[in-house]
């Protein structure tokens, strides 16, 4: 049976003339009734959760009409969604947390790190047989979590200037006490203890602020993928749920019948791996998780298709998600398309072109634009674009 998956996706909102963050979340919110979307921490981001879906078809289906109706609501008021782990032309001098006791307790409690939580990302959800398993699944695919994070890097620039990195957000989101890898527990009984741990410290206050890069839900009976930028184009978004899913099909399999954990106790590779990630992206090198040595990106994406391709092939998803791979090495992380526009351009052409991959335009449109955009691309054509031969078929299994 194929494993069900959502996805939680955070906005930026931005001036459609200036290109600048703003923060009215609760102006467009009032404009999007229903559980689909809510508020962040900061006015200047909004959050959608997508339906559960079996099919990639369907989950992009419903990741590109929930952005055509965020982009509707904020170009009502002169606004725009950009899906990127940072925005370009960004301050920290008018912050505007959203009410409600628990936002206030963060801003007192973490100043800075929370006044700078101008960063969104994208979060991935697979059902888990139950809590035991999900907690053992987490070890077996934290390897390969760096591979998604280059696939998504979106945040090259940060209050205007050049960081040097493909995902600045991560070295931000990784101030918080809770973000980064996380260990290894023998079932949900250690891994709770852990954290109720971290509460009695008085460090975090609930189990929500648990910010691993991948954690079983506190709410749900899923395995949450945290570690991926915000991603401008919706392919992307189904490229990382498509390979987290099958790498999470994977562990059940293997660890279906045996308690025997098959983790060697060494976790503190996985942050240097997820550093060489959010530097690089897909434009330099990433760490294999079989040598632990650097290698070329596209030999380790390569790799990571190959090892879940079993799982992939058995939902039906190895050509779609292999032609939406090979498209992303083609064309190269968003952070690598966001800079050489900077460069050609300017910051406001850069913003520019994060909102037309968000709004799934052809081709990058000015800031005057109105109305309501069309996605004339399917899935289908992206994935024979990508590959140059006949579309994936990716609707019904």
């Amino acid at each position: 049976m194929t494993v069900r998956i959502g996805v939680e996706e955070e906005f930026h909102l931005v001036e459609l003339e200036t290109g600048l963050l703003v923060p009215r979340a609760d102006t467009v919110l009032e404009r999007l009734r229903g559980p689909t979307f809510t508020t962040e921490l900061q006015q200047a981001t909004v959050e959608s959760n997508s339906g559960v879906h079996t099919s990639l078809g369907d989950l992009y289906d419903d990741i590109v009409g929930t952005r055509h109706r965020l982009d509707a609501a904020a170009s009502a008021h002169g606004l725009a969604a950009v899906a990127a782990g940072t925005v370009p032309l960004a301050s920290t001098a008018d912050i505007h947390p959203t009410g409600g006791r628990r936002y206030r307790r963060m801003v007192d409690e973490y100043r800075m790190v929370a006044d700078e939580q101008l960063i969104c990302g994208t979060h991935v959800h697979v059902d888990a047989p139950d809590r035991d398993l999900a907690v053992r699944m987490m070890c077996e695919v934290s390897p390969w979590l760096h591979v998604l994070l280059a696939l998504s890097a979106s945040s090259p620039f940060w209050l205007g200037a050049d960081t040097g990195y493909a995902s600045w957000r991560t070295m931000l989101w990784q101030r918080w006490p809770t973000a980064g890898p996380v260990g290894c527990f023998a079932d949900a009984a250690g891994y709770d203890a852990a954290v109720q741990d971290l509460i009695d410290s008085g460090v975090i206050s609930d189990a929500g602020m648990i910010y691993y890069d991948i954690r079983p839900s506190a709410h749900q009976q899923t395995l949450e993928l945290r570690i991926c930028d915000a991603c401008p184009r919706a392919e992307t978004v189904v490229l990382v749920a498509g390979l987290f899913r099958a790498l999470a099909t994977e562990a059940r399999d293997r660890l279906a019948g045996t308690r025997t954990p098959a983790c060697e106790g060494r976790h503190e590779w996985l942050r240097a791996a997820s550093w060489r990630a959010a530097r690089s992206g897909l434009e330099g090198n990433l760490i294999d998780p079989c040598t632990r040595h650097e290698a070329p990106a596209p030999r380790v994406v390569r790799a990571l298709l190959e090892r879940v391709r079993p799982a992939l092939e058995a939902a039906g998803d190895w050509q779609t998600v292999r032609d939406l791979a090979e498209r992303a090495l083609k064309d190269g992380s968003a952070a690598h398309r966001m800079r050489r526009t900077a460069a050609a351009e300017d910051l406001l052409a850069c913003t520019d072109l994060a909102i037309a991959e968000t709004r799934g335009d052809a081709a990058r449109r000015r800031r005057t634009a109105t109305g309501l955009p069309g996605n004339a691309n399917s899935l289908e054509r992206t994935a024979q674009d990508a590959a140059g031969s006949r579309p994936a078929k990716i609707a019904g299994h």
